[in-house]
């Protein structure tokens, strides 16, 4: 799964790593080293513009919120969909028909069980650049509001099993896409990205590092560098089974 992650770039650097424009105005978030549910995120989506397809940074809230519903509040529910399920979900299957996005990281956190304590990881590539995550977009309107409300823009990440050596932390990880993947994931005339759902290649996971922070993540009020600093991990406790 990937319920916290960072995103510490400006969106003038997304948007030169991404190949993209900067569209987020005065919308743009800060620096985040403790992205949380239903916060503002950067995206990287692409449109149609004058028989040319244009690949922007754009600014959404973390938790689709399906253009059906009826509370906005559903949206902290679906921060993640599953990439072995999202055709087929009511609120995930028409947006990953046409609204596709990528979602910048600077890495993700993962908790692994350590005895009866969790140790926090950070993955994260070291060579300092981001991390695509697979990610798809909705629109909805509040019913209740009038015809010149704003409306909310919002995203899930999609996940899928864990590989390589990210199985010892955990059993699911967010779909990265690797740079070749990009266009065709972004293509909004591109239907059917069925070639794309299956767990990433071997080598870029490999790539990552596995990193032990300090437990002070698990509090979405914590948000400083200190948090992506590597940390001892947490021990397990003698005559337990590390995996237990």
């Amino acid at each position: 799964m990937c319920g916290r992650y960072a995103s510490t770039k400006d969106p003038a650097k997304l948007a030169a790593e991404f190949a993209a424009v900067d569209a987020t105005g005065s919308a743009a978030p800060g620096a985040d080293y403790n992205v949380a549910p239903t916060k503002s995120v950067f995206s990287v989506v692409a449109r149609h513009s004058d028989d040319e397809t244009e690949r922007s940074v754009r600014v959404m809230r973390w938790g689709l919120v399906p253009h059906w519903a009826k509370s906005a509040s559903i949206g902290s529910k679906m921060i993640n969909a599953k990439s072995e399920t999202v055709t087929s979900k009511p609120a995930f299957r028409s947006s990953i028909k046409r609204k596709r996005c990528l979602i910048p990281a600077d890495g993700w956190y993962e908790w692994k069980r350590e005895g009866t304590a969790k140790q926090p990881y950070f993955m994260t590539p070291p060579d300092g650049s981001s991390l695509a995550m697979a990610g798809i977009w909705s629109t909805w309107r509040d019913p209740e509001a009038g015809e010149d409300a704003q409306p909310l823009v919002s995203c899930s990440v999609l996940t899928t099993d864990a590989v390589g050596q990210l199985t010892e932390i955990h059993e699911r990880m967010p779909l990265l896409l690797p740079t070749s993947a990009w266009s065709h994931w972004l293509d909004p005339e591109a239907v059917d990205v069925s070639d794309l759902l299956g767990p990433p290649p071997q080598d870029l996971v490999e790539s990552l590092e596995l990193r032990p922070v300090s437990t002070a993540v698990n509090n979405v009020r914590n948000n400083g560098v200190e948090l992506l600093e590597r940390v001892d991990p947490i021990a397990a406790p003698v005559g337990l089974d590390r995996d237990s």
